[in-house]
């Protein structure tokens, strides 16, 4: 009778335990990608991307002392990153594109304004990316708003 609980003890702790081991490890891993994502883009560590968020697989990052600013989608494969220098930009904002003539959001787009002449756009949301449909549109809009007037304040200092 003792072994057969001690056997449904050790069973039902391995149920536990290998969920919690696999989370704790994959989230390593995605540690340790946006580091080298980020030391990559660092210049020779002239930019140090110090403020950094985190939301629905996606990162941005920003140095604003020097002005740089990155953002990594991993909900595509392999991961999109995107870099902009700052200093080389006059102004930002938010596009959003929306389907046809209802007010449904597609597409979520930083639009940067480039000093020398012309737009850089980088795609922040897009709903083919979003595996359950719109689910985290409310949630990334919020977030774009957000890193919109961040960068608009890191822009004109």
């Amino acid at each position: 009778m003792d072994s057969s609980a001690t056997i449904i003890g050790i069973i039902i702790a391995l149920i536990i335990i290998i969920p919690i081991y696999l989370m704790i490890r994959s989230q390593s891993v995605f540690k340790k990608k946006i580091k080298g994502i980020k030391d990559y883009y660092s210049r020779n560590n002239h930019f140090t991307f110090g403020q950094t968020e985190t939301q629905n697989k996606k990162v941005l990052a920003l140095d604003p002392k020097n002005k740089a600013f990155l953002l990594i989608d991993f909900n595509v494969e392999p991961e999109q990153v995107s870099f902009i220098d700052l200093n080389e930009v006059s102004s930002c904002k938010l596009v959003p594109t929306t389907e046809g003539n209802s007010n449904t959001i597609i597409k979520l787009d930083f639009e940067f304004a480039l000093k020398n002449s012309g737009n850089q756009s980088i795609t922040f949301y897009n709903i083919d990316r979003d595996q359950i449909g719109q689910v985290y549109l409310y949630q990334d809009h919020q977030l774009a708003k957000k890193w919109t007037r961040i960068l608009q304040e890191v822009i004109l200092r």
